[in-house]
């Protein structure tokens, strides 16, 4: 009879660990002034994004230069999450730490129900093959999300009808970044959203290009060989129906007069009527245009994700480990992150500077609102299955428990002839 593979003295170990974990599970934010997502492991309440909405009389200045209307950044405006001691760093402690309790039911039940979802893969490998090694591999999850706002100033142009417009007599001209648009701020990283406001002040009437002013252009087809400004009217083409002879040849030998043309031989422009002269369509014959400036904003987050696994997790797609619910070790918001300190992590500490020192880029044209660091410990547990001389493995990953299981399973029958297969496609 076998035996668990885990014992009950690893339990005790991850109760042991779970208990003294609880002292991690604090998470810092600044008090920003402007409504923020809700991130893993935080709430934030009704209460606090209307509060913090009706706070909101400016926007944190630029990292980059100081703009209009942008205050000098708060001193005391980054909050760094708690970070008590940790236990040495990477390996030793930290994997027993944050090691999955699971026992031999517990990881047969979660391959079987993997292999449950893939129509043509037989089950006998996860039910009776022997449980041979597991092993904790536990991964590091650091982000850096930036989330900025872009400003750039486009003209527009529209046929100008009659009626008033907003000019500069109305008053001066507002700068790209002296619209107020608070009222259609975000919430703080929401991963896009765009919009449009005309600039008050800046239209103004300008002559058409494309007709002088004149509300006509010369008819391209008629005119086509005319010098540019030159027209000349009552120009006639040739009639198809009897190509210029104004007499229809029967097959009897006889003729008639073409009824296209009334036996002219030729035909007014189909596309002036022989006026030589078109509406012009930019301005729709006014001989104007109304322009004005108009601001286009972008609000967006840019991300910089790193992960550092081990060799045994080493085969995995970081994006599997970037999906997978773990434990958050710090949470810092503020205009701008600065590196995680842990008191007793060199590795942690590293691992947060290589985050930071991968910020993405800015444009030039948009300034940074705010940013948000966080670093969480992903559980993994490798488990290796074997039967006589064969063996494979799959992975166990966060606290979801997802399975991860690509390179080789024991017991498939389509050799890639069904759709099956597609669903291992991460």
């Amino acid at each position: 009879m076998e035996e668990p593979l885990l014992s009950e003295q690893r339990s005790e170990l991850g109760e042991k660990g779970s208990e003294k974990w609880s002292s991690y599970q604090y998470v810092g934010r600044a008090g920003s002034v402007i409504p923020t997502a809700s991130l893993a492991g935080t709430e934030v309440s009704v209460e606090e994004i209307r509060s913090a909405a009706a706070d909101s009389d400016h926007y944190p200045p630029s990292i980059h230069a100081a703009l209009v209307s942008s205050p000098e950044p708060d001193p005391t405006e980054q909050a760094v999450a708690y970070q008590g001691g940790y236990g040495g760093g990477f390996g030793g402690t930290t994997n027993e730490l944050h090691r999955q309790i699971l026992d031999e039911v517990e990881i047969r039940e979660l391959l079987i129900d993997h292999v449950g979802h893939r129509c043509c893969w037989g089950s006998r490998p996860a039910r009776t093959w022997k449980i041979q090694k597991v092993e904790d591999c536990n991964v590091y999850v650091g982000t850096l999300d930036t989330f900025i706002e872009e400003r750039e100033t486009i003209r527009e142009t529209e046929p100008y009808l009659g009626g008033k417009f907003d000019g500069k007599d109305k008053g001066p001209e507002l700068g790209i970044w002296e619209l107020d648009l608070k009222s259609q701020f975000p919430v703080l990283f929401i991963p896009y959203k765009e919009s449009r406001e005309i600039i008050p002040h800046s239209e103004s009437i300008e002559k058409c290009s494309g007709c002088a002013g004149r509300g006509d252009s010369v008819c391209p087809t008629c005119n086509a060989n005319q010098e540019p400004g030159f027209y000349k009217e009552n120009l006639m083409t040739q009639c198809s129906a009897c190509h210029g002879r104004g007499l229809i040849a029967h097959k009897d030998g006889s003729d008639s007069i073409c009824g296209s043309c009334n036996g002219k031989g030729k035909i007014p422009c189909a596309t002036c009527g022989s006026r030589g002269l078109i509406k012009c369509l930019t301005c729709q014959g006014s001989g104007s245009l109304l322009t004005r400036n108009v601001g286009l904003v972008r609000w967006k987050t840019l991300s910089t994700r790193k992960v550092s696994a081990t060799s045994g997790a080493a085969s995995v797609p970081d994006e599997v480990f970037h999906r997978a619910k773990g434990v958050q070790l710090c949470n810092t918001q503020a205009h701008q992150c600065t590196p995680a300190f842990f008191a007793d992590s060199f590795f942690l500490n590293q691992f947060s500077s290589e985050v930071i020192a991968d910020r993405a880029p800015v444009p030039l044209t948009a300034r940074v609102i705010s940013e948000r660091h966080t670093i969480s410990v992903v559980p993994v547990t490798r488990v290796t299955m074997a039967h006589r001389s064969r063996l494979f493995s799959f992975y166990i990953i966060g606290f979801s428990r997802e399975v991860y299981l690509k390179d080789y399973y024991p017991a498939r029958f389509c050799w890639g002839l069904c759709p099956c297969l597609e669903w291992l496609k991460l």
